[in-house]
């Protein structure tokens, strides 16, 4: 297990860390749950980058780096929700969004080639613009949730380019057998 491995699965177990802080600390739970996400983002740029600065990209990172990701983003709109710091309708659109993600993204990793769909420069943006906004939301500032339409927007955008790749590498797949 190489480093950039180790801060995704550090990442993963930051989540319940996350609604443990967020639901059962009692002063300043959304400011310090806030300081857990942005630790989250924080693993999330350095895994990609030692990945790569160290040839260390591997199929199980490119698999899990995402998938930590979408779970990290899916416990914070739930809980924002839950919160009702953030309407439900965006935990709908994000919520089917991701689902469709990991569901498509399982069905290609578990074939034969284990056929990973690498991130986008458009996902990529869109995470980062989620990150920026729940920092600004964490940090009461009205501008993030803006920016969270912002970003939700240019995702859904991401997802139609994912599913394209995706059933065109099905496509090839089914040819070549």
């Amino acid at each position: 297990m190489n480093l950039p491995n180790i801060l995704t699965i550090l990442r993963l177990l930051l989540i319940p860390v996350f609604i443990y802080v967020f639901f059962f600390f009692e002063d300043n739970n959304l400011l310090y749950a806030t300081g857990v996400f942005f630790l989250a983002g924080i693993t999330d740029g350095l895994d990609g980058y030692l990945a790569r600065k160290f040839q260390q990209v591997t199929k199980i990172g490119q698999a899990l780096d995402p998938l930590a990701d979408k779970l990290m983003q899916l416990t914070v709109i739930i809980s924002f929700t839950i919160a009702e710091i953030l309407p439900l309708w965006i935990l709908i659109v994000v919520g089917i969004k991701e689902g469709l993600m990991i569901l498509g993204a399982t069905i290609l990793y578990t074939r034969r080639d284990k056929t990973v769909i690498p991130a986008n420069k458009l996902g990529k943006f869109s995470t980062v613009l989620f990150y920026v906004a729940i920092l600004l939301i964490g940090l009461d500032f009205n501008v993030g949730r803006y920016l969270l339409i912002t970003a939700i927007l240019i995702t859904v955008i991401a997802f139609f380019r994912y599913l394209r790749m995706g059933l065109k590498k099905l496509k090839e797949n089914k040819v070549s057998k």
